[in-house]
């Protein structure tokens, strides 16, 4: 299990993914790649899981530690997939959550509601080092749908106008405790604990 790692690097500087790793995996030593001073590399993958292997071996490499890394975006049928693995840089390369939000609410406002199916992707790799050659690889997906005005003050990113038919609400207006339950990020990371426990 990851305890036995007394400190495990996150290949992220998002404060919202720290805290999310941090409690699903019950790892208080999960320690942002800030703190080692890595630098930021760049996300040259056409799929989530070759970005993630990006993130993890750099953070590896300069943090000499294990190595956790997770690629994720929102996929939107009627958009051909995106925002897809450019999900963070949607509206370009410095565009925040709101600049992003803004340019898929424009992008998908054509597109009747019964057609706006999406989900939440994610991969999670883990490498002991960065010559690792057998990383593990976890993935998860979350089904929802993309509504027109933005609900809910929980969670970041695509989460405000993330529906979810199921529960009723936006993924932003989930507790974080249930969102960690049913999250993409949550069933990734479950499929990784699950790996590690086999």
């Amino acid at each position: 299990m990851l305890q036995h790692f007394p400190e495990i690097v996150l290949a992220s500087g998002n404060p919202g993914k720290i805290r999310e790793f941090q409690a699903l995996l019950k790892h208080d030593a999960i320690l942002p790649q800030s703190q080692f001073q890595v630098p930021d590399v760049e996300e040259t993958g056409t799929t989530f899981i070759e970005n993630a292997i990006i993130k993890a071996r750099n953070a590896a490499r300069h943090s000499a530690r294990p190595a956790l890394a997770d690629d994720s975006g929102l996929v939107v049928d009627a958009l051909n997939g995106a925002p897809g693995v450019r999900s963070a840089r949607y509206a370009g390369a410095r565009a925040s959550d709101q600049d992003n939000l803004d340019k898929l609410l424009h992008d998908i406002r054509n597109v009747p509601e019964h057609q706006r199916t999406a989900r939440f992707i994610c991969v999670i790799v883990l490498m002991l080092h960065a010559d690792d050659p057998f990383p593990l690889i976890a993935q998860g997906r979350w089904e929802g749908e993309i509504i027109d005005q933005a609900k809910g003050e929980n969670g970041f990113g695509y989460d405000p106008v993330f529906w979810l038919p199921e529960s009723g609400c936006t993924s932003a207006q989930l507790a974080p405790e249930k969102k960690n339950t049913l999250s993409h990020r949550g069933q990734a990371l479950q499929a990784l604990l699950q790996q590690l426990s086999s």
